[in-house]
């Protein structure tokens, strides 16, 4: 599972967004924080990673957590706004869910105040 979700980050990261979407389920869903809509199926997720809005995005994985079939992944996030300039860095957390073949089903970011929830949405809640 933490293989799997590596080589995801890292082809990410490199802007090898084929590749990503060759390592989720077809029926892949992006659960966005802070209320904003879902990216639902593989097209919308390899349309929703190219750059618009924020340039430079990386996501590097800092630990990882595994109960069942979910793993809570800790990530850094940096970018920079594409008009702005302005710098994004910050720690987030992010509950995946793995189908039997290791393809992530679905993906749940959480913002840094939310870690609590993330802890309970991947049952590591205490």
């Amino acid at each position: 599972m933490i293989t799997a979700l590596r080589r995801l980050h890292e082809a990410f990261n490199r802007g090898d967004f084929e590749a990503v979407v060759q390592l989720v389920h077809p029926d892949f869903e992006l659960v966005r924080p802070g209320g904003q809509s879902s990216v639902k199926g593989v097209a919308a997720l390899r349309e929703w990673m190219e750059p618009d809005a924020i340039e430079d995005q990386r996501v590097e994985p800092l630990d990882f957590r595994v109960k069942g079939d979910k793993v809570l992944v800790r990530e850094h996030l940096t970018g920079r706004g594409a008009s702005s300039g302005i710098e994004i860095d910050l720690v987030t957390c992010a509950v995946w869910t793995l189908d039997d073949h290791g393809l992530a089903k679905e993906a749940h970011g959480f913002l840094p105040h939310e870690e609590a929830e993330a802890l309970e949405a991947a049952g590591l809640s205490e």
